[in-house]
């Protein structure tokens, strides 16, 4: 539905690096075909699901969005396809690091901004 980088600095933290790069899919079209995540990173209602052998983050379903799921764009195949098109909590981000997305929030996008931003990213996805 769209790809984002988050420069928060809880997923610095749990990426070990400057952000976090996520593709959002209705929950819908996702599902675990092996092995069993294990929640772990930051704890909180917003969960974060780690495989239970390496610990590799792989995707987290956010508090009050039930309907969708943040797979972490670089566990997906061909994942030099997922370029973020919006970074969040850009007031948190290293001053280096740049992610080339085209929108860029200081949180999150405002809910009523948010229909139009998923309309504009399906439209360069052609």
């Amino acid at each position: 539905m769209i790809t984002m980088a988050c420069h928060c600095t809880g997923c610095q933290k749990m990426t070990s690096s400057a952000f976090s790069l996520s593709s959002l899919f209705p929950n819908a079209a996702f599902s675990i075909v092996s092995g069993e995540p294990v929640i772990g990173g930051l704890h909180g209602s917003t969960r974060h699901y780690f495989c239970k052998h390496c610990m590799s983050w792989l995707f987290t379903r956010p508090e009050g969005m039930d309907d969708f799921v943040n797979v972490r764009s670089t566990m997906l195949e061909d994942s030099r396809t997922y370029k973020p098109f919006i970074e969040t909590y850009t007031d948190e981000k290293l001053d280096w690091a740049t992610t080339g997305a085209a929108h860029s929030f200081c949180k999150f996008p405002p809910q009523d901004e948010f229909p139009e931003l998923l309309q504009e990213y399906a439209d360069k996805q052609g």
